[in-house]
């Protein structure tokens, strides 16, 4: 009689916006690749999207042991799902997925088909009821939280803050400094946390929502994140010290091109975007002179006033600078701004610019026209301009990308921290050091993280070598 064990089977949920699907749907191609049986459960909204977007289906079809399931989000078709609407969100998973995922996980377990119990769920760490709804079923579980570990960290370190009396902040000086934050002592301001952390009443919604997530983390089997160690060892080690169970495998997407093979995929077959992808700005790039062009992007989720698209558009034009922007529809609140724009920005982006409302990204950056990028800092972007050795000007505007900036300035010299300004003459200045007078600086500071990294999901480096643990213990699972 054959006692082998079934393959380990995971049901993976991320938190349904496109740096998390982005990010757990290369995780997931990651586990198929060492025979893991996957579950990626999507919101019905986002699937439609990926479906249209994308050719994912055709290339999960490769993977006979991976199927994607749906679930509601309980929002409108018309809910624009966008930053400034972020906790709308939150609330409709709580009241219309968790009881819904609930019953999935029971469906799993009471079906015949012994090559599907789910051995493991992995859910994105923003949500904390899935522990709950993993319990309830039996089934272990271990977060991922794919914003960056030294975000994370001061998220997990607000309780020490309001300890110590730094939080809420007393005073306006936003340039006063932390020294609450185990490892960012000497460089962390009021400024570079998250921006909730601004608020002075210590029981606001956010606050408390993520002063929930650390205590739930600590519950769970382990945590997943997108880094590799030496990028951030002092803040890995002070989280190990609370969190034992932690897995580096990142850069995801390095990691898994790397297990793929170095042979070069269509833009479409291997995007997750849940945006169209507008190809026409690779042919324009393909135009530009080496390392002459700056990308411009603020992310899926950031918004942008009027006033301040126009102070971007002033600073660009007469940074001199070709660009490449791309503006996301929904980015900036109102429709009556496109007749507003002064009509010298709309001749100079004609002989130097190209503007697209969605951009394959990883292409982008990889290409040889693109010698910086003006970023909201979102942890897929940064690793991602990483990777490619691109020099960063940050504007953040959410989450972890306060601390995302600070660090690419302060810790990681890969670019500059424009955080909490926008000013056409600042922007001048600043895109001009980072594409001439600093360039050189950040591009051999990029050039040796960029190796570390790649060294790093290489066979026998830190992030290949906890990919693997993180296998071997989901399979003792079983």
């Amino acid at each position: 009689m054959d006692q082998t064990p079934p393959p380990p089977h995971v049901f993976i949920f991320p938190l349904p916006l496109q740096g998390p699907i982005k990010c757990m749907l290369k995780l997931a191609e990651l586990l198929c690749l060492a025979g893991v049986h996957v579950t990626f459960l999507n919101t019905d909204h986002n699937h439609r999207r990926l479906l249209r977007h994308t050719a994912v289906q055709t290339r999960f079809s490769a993977y006979p042991q991976f199927r994607f399931d749906t679930i509601s989000d309980g929002l409108p078709d018309d809910h624009p799902r966008s930053g400034d609407r972020f906790m709308d969100l939150f609330d409709s998973l709580e009241a219309v997925s968790k009881p819904l995922m609930r019953e999935m996980l029971f469906s799993y377990c009471r079906s015949g088909d012994a090559r599907w119990p789910v051995t493991c769920v992995i859910a994105d760490g923003a949500l904390t009821f899935a522990l709950e709804v993993a319990e309830d079923v039996g089934i272990p579980l271990i977060y991922f939280d794919t914003i960056s570990p030294c975000g994370l960290w001061s998220y997990f370190c607000i309780p020490k803050m309001i300890d110590a009396g730094e939080m809420p902040f007393k005073g306006n000086d936003l340039d006063a400094p932390i020294q609450s934050v185990p490892g960012m002592e000497g460089f962390l301001r009021q400024r570079d946390l998250p921006t909730f952390c601004r608020v002075r009443d210590m029981n606001d919604r956010v606050i408390q929502l993520v002063m929930k997530e650390a205590q739930e983390v600590k519950r769970s089997r382990g945590l997943i994140l997108n880094t590799f160690e030496e990028l951030e060892e002092p803040v890995l080690s002070h989280m190990r010290f609370l969190y034992p169970n932690l897995y580096p495998i990142g850069p995801l997407h390095t990691h898994l091109k790397t297990r793929l093979g170095a042979e070069p995929t269509p833009p479409l077959a291997s995007s997750n975007s849940l945006w169209h992808e507008d190809l026409s700005c690779i042919a324009w790039l393909d135009a530009q002179p080496l390392k002459s062009v700056i990308y411009v992007s603020i992310g899926s989720l950031a918004m942008m006033t009027r006033d301040q698209l126009v102070e971007f558009w002033h600073g660009l034009v007469n940074s001199g600078h070709r660009f490449l922007w791309v503006r996301r529809p929904n980015s900036i609140p109102g429709g009556d701004w496109e007749g507003q724009i002064p009509e010298e920005l709309l001749v100079a982006t004609k002989e130097r610019g190209c503007i697209v409302s969605w951009a394959p990204q990883e292409e982008v950056l990889a290409h040889p026209a693109v010698g910086g990028f003006l970023t909201h800092s979102g942890w897929n972007s940064t690793l991602e301009s990483m990777i490619e050795a691109v020099p960063m000007l940050c504007w953040p505007y959410f989450v972890d990308q306060q601390v995302n900036s600070r660090f690419v300035n302060e810790v990681w010299k890969l670019g500059i921290d424009m955080k909490d300004t926008c000013d056409r003459v600042r922007i001048e200045k600043m895109v001009k050091d980072l594409m001439d007078v600093r360039r050189d600086e950040f591009v051999q500071s990029a050039e040796r993280w960029a190796k570390l990294a790649k060294q790093s999901v290489s066979e026998g480096g830190s992030s290949f070598c906890n990919l693997k643990c993180l296998i071997e213990d989901i399979k003792l699972m079983v």
